[in-house]
């Protein structure tokens, strides 16, 4: 009876306490939360009830504003300011095992000789292999403060025992440039995943080592692309603008207007320029290509971006969580707002499927914007359209005629990977001898009869049940993908988009604008 009393007394002093300070609904708030963890019948996770309460606050504002446990702050971190602590290798589960597809280059596993194609079994005298661990759990195993050290045993193809590896971690890069390479004579290619704080430094080099090799027109790729800082999309766009161009602005309620302008120093800033989205594409994705097209810098192709306008400021607790809340909203050079509406949630999360279901992936016809919604463009006043994503200059529709539930299912079931897993590790040194340069597999190499069979066979054993017709309709499209999968083993993700490349049909679409002179026809 006398705790009972000491916690109305502790409570009684909080809420005196708390009308010296914050809103009415802020000191109910605390109220609430100091009764449940003092006075409720049974024992409560003070952290875990806080944070639901953060997490149910947050979802009531809009779909952008959310909450992050320490865990997922340090892995977005990770992946924006471009670098990990580990041991510096890429893989690939297969059927329980991780394979080695590549080591970073002058990481910590490439310096101790571990090689592509090898299978790390233990981790510090901890199985890996056949224990179904998930990734997120060997992941955490292989990572570590640089510096630390790490004991592997590795199985290799051609040696009976086990070998030993001492590896010392050490910080380990993340690109965000997939893909730089000569489209065509004079046509560059770069594509980048996320706008991270080495993109900037990254695309540059791109576009230097490209203009090096004759490069004059680019075809810059932001297809899937979810956007990141807003920096380095304003970077970005700064090597294509001229000096005092504005390249967006923020406005919110209680967030005064700010406005970012190109300097005028970049190195692109007359070259023929196309910039592919989808509707994957967002946040700084639509920054950069929004300010492209507002002043009409350059040619936008694909279909509809996703139109994530909401700029979210990070608030740092003192566990190590984050909260990101909506601050204010982006502006197009033109005045438009990137945002879509989101008053409905539940109809904003379906969004991309009733843009489908609709038709509006597969015929621009199926785009409906209304008349308020209109802006024109700095220069040439062409007509373009707010209300959520930007809409292209170039429609491209959806590509589904070799997309089937047969091939969808091996996609699902790992069966494209596992297979080609597989006969790279029967076959890896036959093609490194057999194909020196990129070039002679891009132009000579082919999928076979044979490696086609071991894909279906793969998929039976797993329950996939051949549908001959599907399989037909799809083949082209198996094909290409394993080609890919095969070159990013043997070289690197620029050479897998070297090969995807050739059936994209946004990348075909740019190509065919530069030489046919639709460009100068749009733009003049």
């Amino acid at each position: 009876m006398k705790n009972l009393y000491l916690s109305f007394v502790c409570l009684f002093a909080v809420t005196m306490q708390a009308q010296n300070y914050g809103t009415v609904a802020s000191r109910k708030l605390h109220m609430a939360e100091f009764a449940i963890n003092n006075l409720y019948v049974d024992k409560v996770n003070e952290d875990k009830l806080v944070e639901e309460a953060i997490i149910k606050m947050l979802a009531t504002l809009d779909p952008h504003s959310t909450y992050a446990n320490p865990d997922e702050v340090k892995k977005l971190n990770e992946s924006l300011q471009g670098n990990f602590e580990g041991i510096g290798v890429q893989f690939n589960m297969v059927e329980d095992t991780l394979l080695v597809i590549q080591p970073v280059s002058g990481g910590p596993s490439a310096k101790m000789g571990i090689l592509a194609g090898d299978r790390i079994v233990m981790v510090n005298d901890t199985a890996i292999a056949g224990v179904k661990m998930n990734t997120d759990e060997i992941m955490r195993r292989l990572k570590g403060p640089k510096g630390s050290i790490v004991n592997l045993k590795i199985l290799r193809r051609g040696v009976d025992e086990l070998l030993k590896f001492t590896v010392q971690r050490d910080r380990i890069p993340i690109f965000s440039l997939d893909a730089s390479y000569m489209l065509q004579d004079k046509i560059g290619y770069i594509r980048v995943n996320r706008f991270g704080a080495t993109t900037p430094d990254e695309f540059a080099k791109a576009l230097k080592d490209l203009k090096a090799e004759g490069m004059t027109d680019l075809v810059l790729d932001l297809q899937d692309n979810g956007g990141g800082y807003l920096n380095a999309a304003i970077d970005l766009a700064n090597e294509f603008l001229g000096e005092q161009e504005l390249i967006v602005y923020t406005e919110g309620l209680r967030t005064p207007r700010s406005e970012f302008f190109a300097k005028g120093n970049g190195s692109f800033p007359k070259g023929r320029l196309i910039v592919l989205v989808n509707e994957f594409s967002a946040s700084a994705s639509e920054i950069l290509s929004g300010a492209i097209q507002d002043w009409d810098r350059g040619i936008i192709v694909g279909r509809r971006s996703f139109g994530k306008g909401l700029v979210q400021r990070p608030i740092d607790l003192p566990d190590g969580s984050m909260i990101r809340l909506t601050v204010s909203r982006y502006y197009t050079p033109a005045g438009r707002c990137i945002q879509k509406p989101y008053e409905n949630i539940e109809k904003y999360n379906m969004d991309l499927i009733n843009r489908y279901n609709k038709g509006e992936m597969m015929n621009s016809d199926s785009i409906h914007f209304p008349d308020s919604l209109k802006y024109k463009t700095k220069k040439l006043n062409r007509i373009v359209y707010g209300g959520g994503g930007i809409m292209p200059d170039y429609f491209v529709p959806i590509d589904t005629t070799l997309f089937t539930n047969y091939h969808r299912s091996l996609v699902a079931k790992g069966i494209i990977m596992n297979a080609t897993m597989k006969y790279i590790d029967s076959h890896r040194q036959e093609l490194r001898n057999k194909y020196k340069k990129f070039r002679d597999f891009y132009d000579k190499f082919e999928i076979n009869d044979s490696f086609m069979n071991e894909v279906v066979a793969m998929g039976t054993e797993a329950k996939v049940e051949v549908n001959k017709e599907q399989l037909k309709i799809s083949e082209p499209m198996i094909k290409i993908q394993l080609k890919a999968l095969i070159a990013r083993d043997l070289w690197d993700m620029n050479e897998y988009f070297h090969v995807m490349n050739a059936t994209n049909e946004s990348v075909l679409k740019a190509v065919q604008i530069l030489q046919s002179g639709d460009y100068e026809k749009k733009l003049k």
